[in-house]
């Protein structure tokens, strides 16, 4: 685990160019108020993302893989 915090906008593209999922920092944002994000801290007024939380809110919202559209049923 790095210790290095990144402001929303490094998360958000943190997890479009790195994890190849795109996020807007105003849907993190979003998510900070209404549930359902990545787990974050406060720094004074700002919102700081650990990559590792970053990687496993990201794996928890994939599905598992699939072959058909049949299979999500």
């Amino acid at each position: 685990m790095t210790d290095t915090y990144l402001d929303r906008r490094q998360a958000a593209e943190y997890l479009t160019r790195e994890r190849g999922l795109r996020v807007s920092w105003t849907t993190l944002q979003k998510w900070a108020t209404t549930g359902g994000g990545p787990r974050y801290r406060r720094f004074g007024l700002r919102a700081v993302y650990l990559t590792d939380d970053l990687d496993a809110w990201a794996e928890a919202k994939l599905s598992a893989p699939r072959h058909s559209t049949s299979e999500a049923a």
